[in-house]
């Protein structure tokens, strides 16, 4: 049985297609449009998914959609009635999407799929979906379930209990009052995009004082006891206007929304700060309170809201949970793999059985992979000079090698992932032991803001040694943050315990300082010889070399590009940008070796990238 999923329309759209219960692909629509946080009907990702499953439209069984429309449509009449008249330019702008296409997704569903099915569509409520991607694919036969996003239908959040192959969302919270749009009205005051820069604002967190917090809980936010929130609307505008905060807002903090892209100052770090400590709160007292209803040692999460992996991090050490596992596609991409598996298990009632020692996403490897002999074709058509290396031992070492030397490595091999995070198949990799390497790396190969932090790759077997983690305690999905050991740290000199704001970045920290934020944390992805078995190797044998169990790992783009997903992308991205070496599958290049892009060849290359 073919079942597809799908999400749109909002941002982030994606594809998934469910075999037989088996998940046989995955992929957001930006991968293969290369517009970031594409929003529009995920053509390029449906097309890959059904060819990926060897299938055509006409043999689908089922086509699920991963929210209600009419009922989101219900919802934003309602608030701008509430509002009207203030809300009338908001109502106008939102109207012709909605009456061109999101009031008739079933037309749309029929030309994306070229009329050729002929099924039923199916809608699931968009918690419903998250809380499915949360459970079904997690190793637990059973387990609380807690999703947090901006907002859905009418639900900002919803908590229930998995069990088997069925999900019971027994309770919400509603729109306005929302931890995701709190956490955004944060993100636009601090002058970053709306639901997209939020990982900024987290990584920006660790640089303030949260000298607000005390602030935001006794005018904006009371947060109860069991983490639901009521908002004090008077400072929010998102209801009925084009920006995220008010008037009332702005005097409450004393001062105007910080333009994008202007200087950083330590007021923006410690509102990044409260923020974050009021929403680790939150996080917190939620997750409480769904063990003590549910009565589970397992925790299983989604929704945009899920990948603050600082907050996940908290509640893994501080919470009553034994175990939490996170949907890698937390966001709305996930919705669309959610509302397939919930067909299958929930509404065909077919059986689940957990895989208790990884998960059922499979690494979360869902996306397109490239066949050697393609690849070398691709490679020719771009003018690339490569060297082939059949052996596989011999390429691990020579990428270990290169890492080693403190060479910037891109590295594409087998699946694309699922989801916002690169894990090793499309990564850019590198030394963290180099003091030189966060800032080499932000400025010259992301061109990205300087404050950014970089996460660590660990051998999962050594990941208790250089992390306050269990032994052996997985976090394949880069989803955790936990604190760099004490004795791996390094003490602060005199001066370095003075450095106040982005000065921090400084001081050395720890024996591993390209990975260790400033407040000595790290986002850990632990490589484990299943999942990303070439990873594995080649960090294994970087270990070999230099006694160091930890590498650098961001995603394969510079800021504001989508994640490579073809070798061309790959190509043109270390082109574009100070990157060493380029590995796609078994074949390396060495930018030495390349005939160079000009200065405006670059620039055109990064002018096509809107800024995020």
């Amino acid at each position: 049985m073919n079942i597809l999923g799908i999400s749109a329309f909002y941002h982030d759209s994606a594809a998934a297609l469910i075999q037989d219960g088996r998940i046989v692909a995955a992929a957001q629509e930006e991968r293969f449009s290369r517009i970031k946080h594409d929003y529009r009907f995920p053509q390029h990702a449906i097309d890959y998914c059904l060819k990926e499953g060897g299938i055509g439209a006409d043999r689908l069984d089922y086509v699920t959609f991963y929210d209600k429309p009419l009922l989101k449509f219900e919802r934003l009449l309602e608030t701008y009635l509430s509002f009207a008249p203030a809300g009338f330019r908001s109502f106008m702008e939102a109207m012709p999407l909605w009456l061109k296409q999101k009031l008739h997704l079933p037309r749309e569903m029929d030309k994306g799929l070229k009329h050729l099915y002929k099924g039923r569509y199916v809608f699931t409520e968009h918690h419903e979906s998250h809380a499915a991607s949360a459970f079904f694919p997690s190793p637990f036969e059973e387990a609380a379930i807690l999703t947090l996003d901006g907002v859905g239908e009418w639900a900002t959040a919803s908590y229930g209990h998995g069990k088997g192959n069925r999900i019971d969302v027994t309770h919400e919270m509603h729109f306005p009052h929302s931890l995701g749009l709190l956490y955004t009205a944060f993100t636009y005051y601090c002058g970053f995009k709306a639901n997209s820069g939020e990982y900024k604002l987290m990584g920006l967190a660790p640089y303030g004082e949260p000298k607000y917090k005390d602030l935001i809980m006794r005018e904006l936010v009371d947060i109860k006891a069991d983490g639901s929130i009521r908002m004090n609307m008077r400072y929010f505008n998102y209801c009925q206007g084009l920006t995220m905060t008010s008037p009332a807002f702005h005097a409450l903090f004393e001062g105007e929304p910080r333009p994008p892209e202007s200087k950083l100052t330590q007021r923006e770090m410690d509102i990044a700060a409260s923020i974050q400590w009021v929403t680790e709160e939150i996080m917190l007292r939620a997750s409480n309170h769904v063990h003590k209803e549910t009565g589970s040692r397992n925790l299983v999460l989604a929704g945009g809201v899920a990948l603050n992996c600082v907050g996940n991090g908290r509640i893994l050490r501080e919470g009553p949970f034994e175990r939490i596992w996170i949907q890698p596609a937390a966001g709305d991409a996930g919705g669309a793999l959610g509302a397939a598996l919930f067909v299958w298990h929930q509404l065909l009632n077919h059986p689940r059985t957990p895989r208790s020692e990884l998960d059922g996403q499979d690494g979360s490897l869902l996306g397109p992979s490239y066949p050697m002999e393609e690849v070398r074709s691709i490679l020719d058509r771009c003018g690339a000079k490569y060297h082939y290396i059949a052996d596989e031992n011999e390429l691990v070492d020579a990428v270990a090698s290169a890492i080693a030397d403190e060479k910037v490595v891109g590295h594409m091999a087998g699946r694309m992932e699922f989801g916002p995070r690169a894990l090793g198949c499309r990564s850019i990799i590198g030394d963290a032991r180099s003091p030189r390497m966060q800032s080499v790396m932000n400025l010259k190969v992301k061109f990205r803001e300087s404050f950014r932090p970089f996460a660590p790759c660990v051998l999962r077997e050594h990941v208790h040694e250089y992390f306050d983690m269990r032994p052996n305690e997985d976090s394949p999905y880069m989803l955790l943050v936990a604190p760099v050991r004490e004795d791996k740290r390094v003490p602060l000199n005199g001066d370095g315990k003075d450095l106040f704001g982005i000065e921090k970045l400084k001081q050395l920290r720890s024996v591993v300082p390209a990975i260790t934020h400033v407040d000595y944390s790290a986002r850990v992805q632990t490589v484990d010889p299943v999942r990303h078995a070439r990873m594995h190797k080649i960090m294994s044998r970087f270990k070999e070399k230099t006694g160091c169990p930890v590498i650098i790992n961001t995603s394969f783009n510079v800021r504001s590009e989508p994640i490579v997903c073809s070798p061309s992308d790959a190509y043109r991205c270390f082109m574009a940008c100070d990157m060493d070496v380029l590995v796609v599958e078994n074949f390396i290049m060495h930018k030495s070796e390349q005939k160079q892009m000009s200065e405006e060849e670059i620039k055109e290359y990064l002018a096509q990238f809107q800024l995020d």
